[in-house]
């Protein structure tokens, strides 16, 4: 049976695409579940239009991702923290820290959860931190963390 995806179906495609399925899984599942619909002349060309959105809507979120990472390539965000005589930090620097102090100094507001660091930053330095804000568009921004 060919049915047109309404949603994104791991191991058969994305929204808007028109995939043969076996009876079973699309009376049992997929059109239960909404995730689909029997593909129809008139369905056929209303998936055009959800392929064409879909495309659009990518093609924006790239887009978006790419003037973030235009605005903060090459930056120095600087985050104060309290520290001991060793340079040790009270405490640790986590993603949500690094987005605040992004948005202070840059106006970028960045969400924390493309922000990636193998783990909590614990010293006083130049630390480099990786943000991937769409998954082919990744930078580095370098952090200084200095003793408040």
């Amino acid at each position: 049976m060919n049915v047109i995806l309404l949603k994104d179906v791991a191991d058969l495609g994305g929204k808007g695409d028109i995939v043969e399925v076996s009876n079973g899984y699309a009376r049992n599942y997929l059109l239960p579940k909404k995730m689909a619909m029997k593909a129809t002349e008139g369905a056929i060309k209303q998936a055009a239009k959800l392929r064409q959105m879909r495309i659009e809507t990518e093609a924006k979120a790239k887009a978006e991702a790419e003037e973030l990472a235009r605005n903060l390539v090459g930056s120095r965000v600087v985050i104060a923290a309290r520290s001991g005589d060793e340079g040790k930090l009270f405490g640790s620097v986590g993603t949500h820290d690094i987005a605040e102090a992004v948005k202070k100094f840059s106006g970028v507001e960045v969400p924390s959860g493309i922000i990636n660091i193998p783990e909590a930053i614990k010293e006083i330095g130049l630390h480099e931190v990786t943000m991937q804000p769409h998954e082919d568009v990744q930078f580095n921004v370098t952090l200084d963390v200095i003793p408040a």
